[in-house]
Parts: C-alpha cells; structure tokens; sequence
C-alpha cells in the first residue's frame, strides 16, 4: 500500500508501531520494521546509555528504517535529541510538548520528525515548525491521552494541515486502518495491538490481560492530576480510580502510588502495583502473533475494504 508515509519513509506499509514507554525496545521495533512497517524505540527517561545501545542493536537486526520516540517533559529530552543526531536515527517521534528547539538540528542531520498531537491548534504550530508529518491520536488509546477522539480528531487534522496524518488510538485490524484513510489519513500508528507481538517483551501476564480484556475493561485514571491514563482495568487501577472520585487519594498521593507502576507491569506483571497501560480496542484482541503476520493480515483486510 504506498501513500505519502511509505514514500517519506521508505517503507513498506504506512504503519507505525507505538514509542510505548518501557515496552518499545528494540526487539520489536526492529520486528515490525522488517515486516515492513517503522519499528520505534521508545526514549522515556530512560538512561542514555541504555537507549544508545537499543539504537545500535536494532541497527543490528534490522537494515531497514526505524525511529525513536521522545517524552519532551523527559529531564534527558535534550540530551536524546542529540543521541539521535550523532546515532543517525531516520525518524523521531515526539510526546508531551512542543519539540521546536530541535527541530532545526534534526532537519539539518536529515531526520525526519513526526510529532504527536492531540489537537488541531498543536498540528498546526508542528506544520509551522518544520514536521515532515503529525499523528493524530485520539484519546482511545492507551497511556496518556487527550479528550478527542479518533473519529474526531483526524479529519480535522487532516482538513488543516498540508503534510501527512497519521492516525492513532483505537486502531487494532484492517477496518481501522480502512476507515483512517477514509478520514483523511495517510497512515496509521498502532500500539496496543503489538502488545500482543510475539516479539514484545512484556510480562507474559500484561500479554494475558491484554488477549482476555473485554470491551469494558478499559479504565481512565488520573484525569484530576492533569495526567490523565488510560489503562486495563485491575484492582489496582480500580483503587486508583476510586480514590481520585471520593477524594481518599490526593493528586500528590496519586502520583506517588503510580511512581514506577509501569515498569512494575512491563518487567513483573505485577497486578497489586503495577498500571497495565492499554488502548480501548484491547477487546478486539483475541491471540498472539508474530509482528509480520500482524502487519499482513491488517493490510490485507483493509486493502479487501478499500478495493470496495
């Protein structure tokens, strides 16, 4: 399926595979990349050291085009940004602010950047900016979210901008990918579904909660801290939500409790403190499969839709 994404980037399909915190390492990312997609590295706050060495070694099982995501509120933003010059990383992604004090250095080292944007008013300052692309992500996916939703969101991006839109949030088979394009997108970033990538390195009891999730158990926790997170639900993310509607929890006890509750989740499947980040298309979810075959089958169904 070729759309401006796959001609920009050089790849295959016009996918991306999320920069999820803990979870994007390198054996993923470089999984989807040699199936044809963008493979992405997620920065977080993890040490430099540590994302040089996820860098290199995707560059070892993959000779095809990856990225790195970047957290902007990260205290080692600056320090990545350079990380990804000097490492000749082909595309960044970015979350959580407005990445214009780098785009400069990036355009002049032939990155490509694809900011994430929850608003049309944020799309249109990265367009102003220097973005090759934005992704629209609606506030169906998992992690940290806005208000708007997919549906909503991309073809209002799309209406307003002239670089390429990619979709995200709730995006789980070809139907998604389908109905992206009838948005007004040129490609997709998917997340949640490549929990379920035989190549993710995530506990096998985050795979487990993630296969056996229902529709209703997507929960949104945090939104009185200004972080708002969307989540599989658990007895740990239902405390959470409790406490912040009748008040047990302040916000400053909330974000206590939720201090490493990721990595408790990614490296020990840990249910009673651990938050098991997670789109609201998780129901959708039903087996674990090889990246590649992911890929295939989405494009294969959406490309059965679009011939319609």
């Amino acid at each position: 399926m070729k759309t401006q994404i796959t001609q920009l980037l050089g790849i295959e399909y016009p996918i991306f595979q999320g920069g999820m915190a803990w979870i994007a390492e390198s054996t993923l990312a470089a999984a989807v990349s040699n199936a044809g997609g963008l493979g992405i590295i997620a920065g977080g706050s993890a040490p430099i050291d540590y994302l040089r060495e996820q860098i290199r070694r995707c560059k070892s099982l993959t000779d095809k085009p990856f990225g790195v995501n970047i957290m902007l509120m990260s205290p080692n933003a600056e320090e990545l940004a350079q990380l990804v010059i000097d490492e000749k990383v082909p595309v960044v992604t970015t979350g959580a602010g407005n990445p214009g004090k780098f785009m400069a250095a990036w355009k002049e080292a032939g990155v490509k950047v694809v900011p994430v944007v929850p608003s049309v008013a944020l799309a249109v300052r990265m367009e102003r900016a220097g973005a090759d692309a934005v992704i629209a992500e609606g506030t169906e996916s998992g992690g940290h979210i806005g208000e708007n939703t997919t549906m909503c969101l991309v073809p209002q991006v799309a209406d307003a901008l002239d670089i390429p839109v990619i979709a995200a949030g709730g995006i789980a088979d070809g139907r998604g990918v389908a109905a992206s394009f009838m948005l007004g997108a040129q490609g997709v970033q998917v997340g949640t579904r490549f929990l379920a990538a035989e190549e993710c390195q995530i506990h096998p009891t985050y795979k487990e909660l993630v296969v056996k999730a229902k529709d209703t158990d997507s929960i949104v926790t945090g939104r009185y801290t200004g972080h708002p997170c969307r989540n599989v639900r658990t007895k740990f993310t239902k405390k959470l939500a409790s406490g912040e509607k009748d008040g047990s929890l302040t916000p400053d006890e909330f974000e206590q409790l939720t201090l490493g509750s990721l990595r408790k989740a990614v490296q020990d499947g840990n249910l009673e403190e651990g938050s098991f980040l997670c789109g609201a298309i998780a129901g959708m979810i039903k087996e674990v499969k090889p990246a590649k075959e992911i890929i295939e089958e989405m494009f294969a169904q959406a490309d059965k839709l679009l011939g319609k």
